[in-house]
């Protein structure tokens, strides 16, 4: 590995924003803990997502929290939430909204009254997402890119901070419909819960069987949020820190020029574009939380899984041969070197 530059921030009022966010971290954590035991890793990287502007899927079977998850970040944060249960017969309305006809009570006059969707609010989670057909899973791609919905010609703007959360079963299970490629690339982070080490389990039955009364400290507001997005775009990166994100996403596609064999015979697609940006952007937010002022490569390779499992898609032979994205990365994180730093 090279060694790093460090290219860290300078403004002090950058500095002391960053030293906000950091302890907004620990609290915000502190916070969530009171509900959700263990799951550091998701609720790390759910709050990089929030601290970045992104959206994310959380994928696992039923009963390990992931709509809990969610729900609480946002009770937590103090944030107006929604959640949309996706079935196979939910329409795009049914999450947009919908013109109605109104008639005006003292002028007899009718009129289309726009009625918003649960999508008008700061936090939305698409629970189990893969259980509804691709037509209304595409009607949140426009507010998640865009953060605005168009219904009837007219475009409606949403509040800020504004966040899509999707949870969904493995595909393997019965009645689920595999998210399209385009908006599968959509999402920041594809986060991962799997069942918990036993003790943490044992907790969890214990504090879910008897009576819980939890009030949240409500430590940061939805300006806060905004202004660590921001300060997070100014973090600046080193070349040669920037230079191996976006090798690693170049090399995950068959074809490119220095694409490993085993990406040739297993991979169909590789990452897109997106990938080194939200890689970028995440380690951002990652170094900020862990007290640190410089992106280092060590960000960039924890953050790896979640940015690219879902992105690098695997073709026939690596199927037949039960190759995951996730060993396909592996291998890619053995085989990218990092660029040398130029000095």
């Amino acid at each position: 590995m090279a060694e790093e530059e460090k290219v860290a921030l300078e403004s002090e009022d950058d500095i002391a924003l960053a030293d906000k966010l950091k302890d907004a971290y620990a609290n915000v954590t502190s916070e969530i803990k009171k509900q959700i035991v263990g799951q550091e890793g998701p609720i790390e990287q759910v709050l990089i997502s929030l601290f970045v502007g992104g959206n994310s899927i959380i994928t696992g079977v039923p009963g390990l929290a992931k709509t809990m998850i969610v729900h609480t970040v946002a009770q937590v944060l103090d944030l107006k939430f929604a959640r949309i249960q996706f079935t196979p017969d939910l329409m795009p309305s049914d999450i947009t909204g919908t013109d109605l006809v109104q008639e005006d009570p003292q002028t007899g006059k009718r009129e289309l009254v726009f009625m918003p969707g649960p999508i008008f609010n700061n936090i939305v989670l698409a629970d189990e997402i893969n259980r509804t057909p691709p037509k209304t899973q595409s009607a949140l791609l426009e507010a998640m890119q865009e953060h605005q919905v168009t219904i009837q010609g007219r475009t409606y703007p949403l509040e800020e901070p504004f966040f899509v959360f999707a949870t969904q079963n493995p595909i393997e299970l019965e009645g689920t419909y595999p998210l399209p490629e385009a908006q599968l690339d959509r999402f920041m982070f594809n986060i991962i819960i799997d069942y918990m080490p036993e003790e943490d389990e044992m907790e969890v039955v214990r504090q879910t069987t008897a009576i819980q009364e939890i009030s949240f400290n409500n430590v940061i507001t939805g300006e806060d949020i905004l202004a660590f997005q921001r300060l997070v775009r100014r973090v600046p990166v080193a070349e040669s820190i920037m230079r191996y994100a976006v090798r690693l996403s170049r090399t995950s596609r068959p074809g490119e020029e220095g694409a490993p064999d085993f990406v040739e015979k297993w991979v169909e697609y590789g990452a897109s574009v997106r990938a080194a940006q939200y890689i970028i952007l995440g380690s951002k937010a990652r170094a900020i939380m862990d007290g640190r002022y410089h992106v280092s490569y060590e960000d960039i390779r924890a953050l790896a899984p979640p940015v690219f499992r879902h992105r690098i898609l695997t073709n026939f032979h690596a199927q037949s041969e039960k190759i995951s994205s996730e060993k396909i990365l592996d291998q890619l994180l053995e085989t990218v070197d990092a660029p040398k730093s130029r000095m």
